[in-house]
């Protein structure tokens, strides 16, 4: 790794081709339930050995849990990737904390955590977070779309038979998945999975909503789909798209993509 690939490089763009920024209301759609629902089956039935490709933080921490529960290591990570990008001090306006962003106080509580501070320790939150899953995939028949539309909206709002999932708990499904996908790669990498904080990424632009976000992406990956694009959940409530690469070269050739389709990347 050069040492000048950062784990967050901010990208200044002169300008920006209008375009890209066209939001259709189809773009909310997104995949609907049935859609996730069986994506996730899919998962649950053949992806769920996968290795994944990379050594990602706290990886003892990931492992034990995932062990202690029978859960799946990739689907804990996808939601730890998500949910905080793996940072363990991670704090959202809805009093969610650490890496699986537990709420406090009545979700921690509900877990058996009492203080506060306990959960910004990686291997208590990240054992929390598999806890909690575990416990939403009992409850919802191992059906893995229920029980992440639960994590997010609480069980409360989400009937066990799947009816009326609100619209920002279908999204968080698929929000997910596409952290899976990425966690996942190709399936190939085993003993030879880079250090996934060796990885740079690069922010592009920042969004009040998570469907223009996903709409960004989407129309930019359609344009130059060699871009290795994704987009985070921050703690502020905004949507944050970035650009990742592994190198200078990489990031020099998405770079030139981005100019390619519309952006004029300042040096």
């Amino acid at each position: 790794m050069s040492e000048t690939v950062q784990r967050s490089t901010p990208l200044r763009f002169a300008g920006i081709a209008l375009g890209l920024l066209c939001v259709v209301s189809a773009a909310r759609a997104a995949m609907d339930d049935d859609a996730l629902d069986s994506a996730w089956r899919q998962y649950a039935e053949t992806g769920q050995h996968v290795e994944p490709a990379y050594r990602f933080p706290h990886a003892t921490c990931f492992a034990a849990a995932a062990i202690e529960y029978g859960l799946p290591e990739t689907l804990l990570l996808a939601v730890a990737r998500g949910e905080s990008d793996f940072v363990a001090t991670a704090r959202s306006r809805a009093n969610a904390h650490g890496v699986m962003q537990i709420r406090w106080p009545v979700t921690a509580r509900h877990l058996g955590i009492y203080r506060l501070s306990q959960l910004y320790d990686p291997c208590t939150n990240i054992d929390a977070g598999a806890r909690y899953l575990k416990e939403l995939l009992a409850r919802y028949d191992d059906n893995l779309h229920l029980a992440l539309a639960a994590y997010n909206y609480g069980p409360g709002r989400i009937v066990v038979d799947g009816r009326g999932i609100p619209a920002g708990a279908t999204w968080y499904s698929g929000y997910i998945y596409r952290h899976l996908n990425y966690v996942i790669g190709d399936g190939s990498a085993g003993e030879s999975a880079g250090l996934y904080s060796e990885l740079g990424q690069s922010t592009l632009l920042t969004f009040g909503e998570p469907y223009r976000a996903r709409a960004f992406v989407e129309r930019l990956e359609r344009i130059s789909p060699a871009l290795n694009l994704d987009w985070f959940r921050r703690g502020t409530g905004e949507f944050e798209v970035v650009m990742t690469y592994a190198d200078r070269s990489e990031f020099d050739a998405g770079a030139g993509l981005l100019r390619r389709a519309g952006f004029r990347v300042e040096p």
